[in-house]
């Protein structure tokens, strides 16, 4: 209570100094955010779970996150490791398979990424908050995403591009490459480790999902080899 209380107050400061209860505020917010999403995903992230187990004043995190979505993509950013980045030398092909089997196991232990991108793919269901509420219902917000929501969205498409971009902006496959748009390239190559991993086979091999994906990449981008030998 003597916590919920003080909450009320924060960001009033007489001392001039800057306040260090909204941050920390932030900060047990999305703990409390994270742990709910990592043991029973975005349907458990709601507002009254996370208030109890921040221990802070509803309005408080109306002044952090307008939205549960706000709060929601926060916490998917904080779960969301590292991509995993292709070696410097070798083969393109090799250095494609490479980059790949470390995508299998990135998709295959770090679940949150898929997660996050059914999330927002799908559609975000959590309840906006009543102050949303009504400035939507004024007719002063729209549908476009908010600034939580859109770092989010555009961190999961970094964390794509970035490992293969490192590999498509090398000399190496400007001379063994054709011209091609890299979104469909990318989603070439990940689709088939994506679809196995939401297929829940358990006999699913992931290597050769690999293999057959950089294959099929190469077979269709790949210039020839008299026309790559001559350049």
């Amino acid at each position: 209570m003597v916590n919920t209380l003080l909450e009320k107050d924060e960001g009033t400061n007489g001392t001039g100094r800057t306040d260090p209860r909204p941050a920390r505020s932030r900060a047990r917010l999305l703990e409390a955010a994270t742990a709910l999403l990592r043991t029973g995903g975005p349907s458990a992230v709601t507002v009254d779970a996370v208030l109890r187990g921040a221990n802070v004043a509803r309005a408080t995190l109306y002044r952090h996150f307008p939205s549960g979505n706000d709060l929601l993509a926060a916490a998917f950013q904080s779960l969301i490791p590292p991509a995993p980045m292709p070696p410097e030398d070798g083969e393109l092909r090799d250095r494609l398979r490479a980059l790949m089997e470390a995508w299998a196991d990135h998709i295959a232990e770090a679940p949150a990424l898929l997660t996050a991108m059914n999330w927002l793919a799908l559609g975000r269901d959590l309840e906006h908050m009543p102050a949303a509420q009504e400035d939507r219902s004024a007719g002063s917000a729209d549908n476009s995403d908010s600034d939580e929501v859109r770092t989010l969205r555009e961190r999961i498409a970094q964390q794509y591009a970035a490992p293969f971009d490192a590999i498509f902006d090398s000399p190496q496959a400007a001379a063994e490459l054709v011209e091609f748009d890299r979104a469909t390239a990318m989603a070439l190559l990940l689709g088939p480790l994506v679809t196995t991993k939401l297929s829940t086979l358990a006999d699913a091999d992931y290597r050769e999902c690999v293999r057959a994906a950089v294959d099929g990449f190469l077979h269709v981008y790949g210039r020839p080899v008299s026309a790559a030998s001559t350049e």
